[in-house]
């Protein structure tokens, strides 16, 4: 089966393609709801995510419910869950550039502004080595993050 696909963001259409899908596993992927991180200490993360990089919390999302500390942070229609819980990751010996670990990429308007805040901020950054308008950053627990510029 064949079927023609859009993405969307805010609205704006990005691209259109066709795509194969197997009709025997089809059962439907929308797109990715949150992205769970893992954190030491909630409150240092929020001070990096919320006063750093800007996201608001999703007051909705219940912060209770669970036997740990948390939060939902909004990323465009999408979240990141802060989750204080152990991090069963190395906090040393992981790659510089953070395009070589695991992490998470956000796509953004303007990669040379966020570059004045993380600068402003002190913190260390790599630029994308493929040459495209890309920032790879670490937050405090040492989660990659990415932050790919994108066309409107």
């Amino acid at each position: 089966m064949t079927v023609k696909t859009q993405v969307a963001v805010e609205g704006g259409v990005l691209d259109n393609e066709s795509v194969s899908i197997n009709e025997e596993i089809d059962y439907g992927v929308v797109s990715v709801h949150h992205v769970g991180i893992l954190c030491e200490n909630l409150e240092r993360s929020l001070d990096f995510y919320q006063n750093i990089l800007g996201l608001k919390i999703n007051e909705a999302r219940p912060h209770d419910k669970l036997p740990y500390k948390g939060a939902w942070l909004w990323v465009g229609s999408e979240m990141i869950h802060l989750m204080e819980l152990p991090n069963p990751d190395p906090l040393t010996g992981r790659p510089q550039h953070g395009g070589r670990d695991r992490h998470t990429c956000i796509a953004i308007r303007d990669v040379s502004k966020l570059k004045a805040i993380l600068d402003k901020a002190g913190i260390p950054y790599t630029l994308s080595r493929s040459g495209r308008p890309a920032i790879f950053t670490r937050d405090p627990d040492a989660n990659a993050l990415e932050f790919t510029q994108i066309d409107d």
